[in-house]
């Protein structure tokens, strides 16, 4: 499995409809592709949302991200993620 990090920035239709309905919904969906939500925060910033997940790849991110932003109006961009015990394996 393949770590990402899911930055999201809600729209004006996305604050509305703030729930822990809709976070479970949200989870629900990263698990239907594969993946798995290791954390989950909110940010103050630039983004609203930071997302650690992994997933099987890039195709299954990609799919729950549209999902997503589908059932909340939320945009996420995606960045996958090494942890740095990984990146100096890589570089060493």
């Amino acid at each position: 499995m393949a770590k990402y990090l899911m930055l999201g920035k809600y729209s004006m239709e996305a604050v509305k409809n703030i729930s822990a309905d809709r976070t479970k919904k949200v989870v629900e969906i990263i698990e239907k592709e594969g993946g798995k939500v290791e954390k989950m925060y909110v940010l103050i910033g630039n983004y609203d949302l930071a997302f650690i997940v992994d997933f099987p790849g890039t195709k299954e991110l990609l799919r729950a991200s549209i999902a997503i932003t589908k059932l909340t109006g939320i945009g996420f961009s995606s960045l996958p993620a090494l942890s740095v015990e990984e990146f100096d394996k890589v570089v060493g």
